[in-house]
């Protein structure tokens, strides 16, 4: 026997005024269920709390409606019968001031269109096409440069463009 007169192995009662431990087996965190009896764990799964999203139209239809309540208590009753917040009206109010809330339509995911694309293309289209030209008139140049320098050796005149008489 030890000193608190328990066995072995035995778990003391707790005395009068005394606090027990909560059982640190579950690994738990606060929001963790307790196990069932046994040890096996529950099956139930608890769901994750996500964030609301609401759409531009939502939110144009409830700043309508709070607009056209005209009582004390009806925006009120407004606010608690769709779940909401008066911070989540203050901002919709702003933002509908700005017109911000017609941008926030649904729009396509990725990379936004360039306008300007098609002016790029052809662009780079064109100072390929450009240098190509450039090579082109350097090649040409030379030949007719060498040409000439064959001629004076050989001592050929070249007939003068423009008069065949």
């Amino acid at each position: 026997m030890t000193k608190n007169n328990t066995a072995p192995g035995e778990t003391p009662e707790p005395r009068e005024g005394e606090r027990s431990e909560p059982d640190r087996g579950g690994g738990g965190s606060p929001g963790a269920r307790a196990r069932p009896p046994g040890g096996a764990r529950d099956p139930e799964v608890v769901p994750r709390a996500r964030r609301r999203r609401f759409n531009a139209a939502y939110k144009l239809r409830i700043v309508g409606e709070a607009d056209a309540c005209a009582k004390p208590g009806e925006i009120g009753a407004l606010l608690r019968r769709e779940g909401l917040y008066s911070s989540h009206l203050m901002d919709w109010r702003r933002a509908r001031d700005q017109g911000q809330l017609e941008a926030l339509a649904p729009r396509r995911r990725g990379p936004k269109p360039d306008p300007d694309r098609p002016l790029i293309k052809r662009n780079a289209q064109l100072e390929r096409e450009n240098a190509r030209l450039r090579k082109k008139l350097e090649v040409a140049e030379t030949i007719l440069e060498v040409q000439g320098n064959v001629s004076r050796l050989l001592g050929l005149t070249m007939p003068k463009s423009g008069s065949d008489s």
